[in-house]
């Protein structure tokens, strides 16, 4: 088969595999580049090579940077400072949780800001007498326009900055991206805050998403279920915390006779509060001391100690759980370890805004220190990798290479330029940012670039112009992801808190992504000068 019909048609195998969602998304992304090799479109060292690519390393390397904002207590931070402005009206409401989810974004990722402040979008949202669906969809809309924020805010501004300097050009600034992407992000918070109530719908969900274990909402329900005076600021600290267990089927410890202050058998921690798991109180007839209990299968028992050994307690085959530890230490604020955090993320900063070492050492040494500051643990560490997505983006990276090397990008370029003429860059840009919204929709919008980078390249080479003005566009187009659910994990995030249908997402997103492409078609050209 020719190499160029080959690509093409392996290339609307995948479109149709990611609309479809029959198969997982990583299992379509692994079918390219065995298809690619098995055509003959590219060797078998170039159809692997997206996974020993840089890019690749360094987006894996910030999956663990935003656990460990997230399990020292700074996401949850920041929610709590939001839920404390839930009197702010809907209007001022989401007008702030629009700007710190772009911030957030631009830091931790987009799907780790959508993460971290949903479950907080919806207390808010409640507290303010607003329903989910009014802002929940902004919420994922303001990270797509966040991460256009910073070079790290989403694979795709790292996959165009070096795609840019590969054809010739330079790779963008770290703070590059936010000369568009400020102005992007300030037209979102206006559009979702003045058309939101209009265009988007009034809906209850049929389920709303469990939110993380809330330590304070945890103390006020032991407080009515125990009877006993807790306070949350003395039972969870960045170093010490509270859990709930209940002692299980043939559990070692029945039997055994407990009262609050007493230490437990393993790990030492301090039994808080007791209570029967039939909610009786205890029997004051019964041969037990004041206050005390002999203890059954069912019942409850708070205990208090270091996170560490909360943490390996929690796992005896004795005691069942009620919360996980970790879910309730990440909710604590600012809890251990956030200082030592905040400073790794300012020496990666720096670090990646001055370019004084290559993007993914800035990011493997911001991993490795992590680690040694004891932030986050190995096991840890690896966990807070989305091996989905960094498969993902690893198995279409060859897919951009084969469209050079079989000539596609070349061809699509002059059958574009055919139609256009070759006076009018700013009109092949409007071609490239279109096609690249359209395809968004339906695939990923780090597909989507990836097909798309050595078309808009090719485009630049056939005129004479710069790459800068066309990977900047390419990142803007790619960011309007708003028509549909499908587009991005975030709008898929939001689907079911927010009780949406697949038809909800247009009527705000349309607007929005029209914005998107007049800054991609108007103003980067501005900026970046073909």
């Amino acid at each position: 088969m020719d190499p160029t019909v080959a690509t093409f048609v392996v290339l609307a195998l995948a479109v149709v595999g990611f609309m479809t969602n029959r198969l997982p998304l990583v299992v379509v992304a692994l079918f390219v580049p065995v298809a690619l090799w098995a055509t003959g479109v590219l060797p078998l060292d170039e159809a692997l090579a997206g996974f020993s690519d840089p890019i690749v390393l360094f987006i894996a390397t910030l999956f663990v940077l935003s656990e460990a904002l997230d399990s020292t207590g700074v996401t949850a931070w920041i929610g709590q400072w939001l839920e404390r402005r839930a009197s702010l009206g809907r209007a001022g409401l989401l007008a702030l949780m629009v700007g710190v989810t772009a911030l957030l974004a631009a830091v931790i990722s987009i799907n780790g800001a959508v993460a971290a402040l949903l479950p907080v979008a919806v207390v808010a949202a409640a507290r303010a007498g607003i329903v989910p669906s009014r802002m929940l969809v902004p919420l994922a809309f303001a990270a797509g326009a966040g991460s256009l924020l910073t070079l790290t805010g989403t694979p795709v501004n790292i996959i165009v900055s070096e795609a840019a300097a590969e054809a010739g050009g330079r790779e963008f600034g770290y703070f590059e991206f936010a000369l568009v992407g400020l102005p992007l992000v300030l037209v979102t918070a206006v559009l979702v805050v003045t058309l939101g109530d209009r265009l988007l719908p009034e809906r209850v969900p049929e389920r709303l998403a469990e939110p993380a274990a809330d330590p304070r909402e945890r103390v006020r329900t032991w407080r009515e279920n125990y009877g006993a005076d807790l306070d949350p600021r003395r039972l969870f600290t960045g170093g010490v915390g509270v859990v709930e267990v209940v002692i299980a089927p043939r559990s070692t410890l029945s039997g055994r006779i407990v009262s609050p202050g007493m230490t437990t058998r393993d790990e030492n921690l301090v039994v808080v509060a007791l209570r029967r798991g039939d909610g009786r109180s205890t029997d004051p007839s019964s041969d037990e001391p004041s206050g005390a209990m002999t203890l059954q299968p069912g019942d409850a028992v708070l205990v208090r100690g270091p996170w560490d050994a909360l943490h390996r307690y929690t796992q005896s085959p004795d005691v069942i759980a009620v919360d996980s530890s970790r879910s309730l230490q990440r909710g604590v604020p600012l809890g251990r370890g956030w200082r030592r955090c905040l400073a790794v993320l300012v020496v990666t900063i720096v670090l990646l805004a001055t370019g004084v070492v290559p993007p993914v050492i800035a990011g493997l040494l911001a991993a490795g220190a992590l680690v040694l500051a004891r932030v986050v643990t190995v096991p840890q560490a690896f966990r807070a990798i989305s091996w989905d997505t960094v498969v993902l983006i690893a198995a279409l990276i060859p897919l951009s290479g084969a469209f050079v090397s079989s000539g596609a990008a070349e061809e699509i370029a002059d059958a574009v330029l055919a139609v256009v003429g070759d006076g009018s860059p700013r009109l092949a840009l409007l071609v490239v940012c279109v096609l690249t919204i359209v395809l968004g929709q339906f695939i990923s919008n780090v597909a989507t670039v990836l097909v798309m980078a050595p078309v808009a390249l090719s485009f630049a080479q056939s005129l004479g112009t710069s790459p800068q003005p066309f990977m900047m566009a390419l990142t803007v187009a790619g960011a309007a992801a708003f028509l549909t659910p499908i587009a991005t994990p975030v709008n898929l995030m939001v689907l079911q808190p927010g009780g949406y249908r697949f038809g909800d997402y247009w009527r705000l997103g349309l607007p929005l992504a029209l914005l998107f492409l007049v800054a991609a078609v108007l103003y980067v050209p501005v900026v970046w000068p073909f």
